[in-house]
């Protein structure tokens, strides 16, 4: 697409299917995924990160059970679809405002079953909040009156248990409600043609799954991994025009664009054989706006994440190649105690890797969008200082860097760290150690830390263009003891065939003054 095509329209903002076809917005075609669940089995759940499509599907599923074919014409379903059929159709979103008073899930409960009775006609003498009776009533009003099993969709069925999540008296009271009216669904098997359930996590302690016990999870099915997201495959032979006129507007070959949205929105796995993904709330608005922005990461910052995380004292760098078993996935969350399964299901981790005997899941960041809206969320919990004053120090400091002036890089560390509040508890080796791994993430620098050798563990390990830093802290100790540890335990010896040069740091760490010390630098190889 050149600079004097005609632009194509991408839904920004719009979330119903209808509406996008009739607007001609671009739609990359899940007709064929939604054609087979809705074919094979009748009752579905799906887990999913926020803003990855899952509303789009329900509104989706909601056009082809209500048979308007005109809506599919061009679509893999127009083929598929040979009978097309109308089913009455209840779908209930719980996306639609916040729950912080049980009163607010009252007033959803209450205004949807009375529209719902409105259409079918439902005069009833049940108290009117037995929102579960009332919603029976609904169902086998429903088939009676159309002579046609019901379609019940349900979106985002956990918005009111993470809108609470930090008032476990009101996530309490508000499961309590959510289980009265879904419970009738156990009963109503011979009234549905098809039951569909998407949220972000699976409240396992919430009575629905327990008693829905013919409900398919399909959330880490590698048949479904690609339901919601956008593949590599998909994104090439359906928005091959878009990326073209992304790649234009930055001064960008197509190939380049390609691989910079790879490198910036892609790498989301749902399920271990799966295809990668694209982040499809940051694919279409970036190739609609032709910038390279933190879309998806930029309308949440997961505040409960980052304080969960310190409490915890998790060792972040631990993140990247975290291991989790299935199980893990699938945590009662009214006390969450683990932060990985709340990472994975937000989409802050995703799958990396699996272990088929050993059942265990490697997790790490999908994407670079991610990873840096992530450590730039974190950082200033661990220094208390805004995250502008980092941006400036990290400026600096790759300019450094770049020149090869280790020196300046540390002398601006130092500067950094000491105006850091003395109020703070980083007292330890590893809290200095973690605000350094977090600075030079932050940068795009490729950095490792606690970094095998043959004999030990490396502290950290920068790998630059121009060479490679191999770094090793001491608290209250001595920049000759640290250089002793790196020859000692051979931590440079693995870059000597590299080809860049091996420069090695022993810097210390001062308790008194909480700011880096000493140090000494050593150059090696070319």
């Amino acid at each position: 697409m050149s600079a004097t095509a005609k632009r194509r329209i991408f839904p920004i903002g719009v979330q119903n299917f209808e509406k996008m076809r009739k607007q001609d917005n671009v739609y990359v075609d899940k007709t064929a995924l939604i054609y087979q669940m809705a074919n094979t089995n009748n009752s579905y759940f799906l887990s999913r990160p926020r803003r990855f499509g899952k509303s789009l599907l329900v509104s989706t599923l909601q056009a082809y059970f209500e048979g308007k074919k005109e809506l599919f014409e061009g679509l893999a379903m127009e083929k598929l679809e040979t009978t097309w059929t109308s089913y009455p159709v209840l779908l209930m979103s719980f996306a639609l405002r916040r729950y912080n008073e049980l009163r607010d899930l009252h007033w959803l409960f209450d205004q949807q079953l009375r529209e719902w009775e409105g259409i079918y006609a439902c005069h009833t003498s049940l108290k009117e909040e037995d929102y579960g009776g009332r919603f029976l009533q609904v169902i086998q009003r429903a088939y009676e009156q159309t002579g046609k099993p019901v379609v019940v969709l349900i979106d985002e069925y956990d918005s009111p248990l993470l809108d609470a999540s930090a008032k476990p008296e009101l996530q309490t009271k508000l499961r309590d409600l959510m289980r009265g009216f879904f419970s009738p669904l156990k009963d109503c098997g011979k009234y549905l043609r098809f039951l569909f359930l998407t949220g972000i996590t699976k409240f396992s302690q919430l009575s629905i799954f327990s008693e829905l016990n013919n409900l398919q999870n399909i959330s880490m099915l590698n048949t479904y991994g690609s339901l919601c997201g956008i593949t590599e495959k998909e994104m090439l032979s359906q928005l091959q025009p878009d990326i073209r006129a992304l790649a234009e507007a930055n001064g960008e070959t197509y190939e380049e664009a390609c691989k910079h949205l790879k490198r910036k929105y892609d790498g989301y796995h749902f399920a271990p054989l799966s295809e990668d993904v694209y982040n499809p709330f940051s694919l279409i608005n970036v190739l609609s706006s032709y910038q390279y922005e933190n879309y998806w990461y930029s309308t949440g910052t997961p505040t409960f994440l980052v304080e969960l995380l310190r409490e915890q004292k998790f060792d972040l760098k631990e993140l990247e190649g975290t291991l989790a078993k299935a199980g893990d996935f699938d945590r009662a969350t009214d006390a969450i105690d683990d932060a990985i399964p709340v990472l994975y299901q937000g989409g802050y981790l995703t799958i990396k890797g699996y272990n088929k005997q050993m059942d265990v899941y490697t997790l790490g960041y999908p994407n670079e969008e991610v990873r840096m809206g992530f450590m730039e969320s974190l950082l200033p919990s661990y220094m208390s200082r805004p995250m502008r004053e980092g941006n400036s120090f990290i400026f600096f400091f790759i300019k450094a860097l770049q020149a090869g002036d280790m020196e300046e890089c540390l002398l601006r560390m130092q500067a950094f760290f000491a105006a850091i509040p003395n109020d703070l508890s980083n007292k330890t080796e590893r809290d200095y150690q973690t605000i350094f791994y977090l600075l030079c993430r932050l940068m795009g620098v490729y950095v490792e830390t606690e970094v095998k050798s043959a004999i030990g563990r490396a502290d950290l390990v920068m790998k630059t263009e121009a060479a490679i830093y191999v770094f090793e802290f001491k608290l209250d100790g001595t920049p000759e003891e640290a250089l002793a540890q790196i020859d000692s335990k051979q931590y440079a010896i693995p870059y000597q065939s590299d080809g860049r040069p091996v420069v090695k740091i022993g810097a210390c760490f001062s308790s008194a003054t909480r700011t880096l010390g000493k140090w000494k630098v050593e150059k090696t190889g070319r």
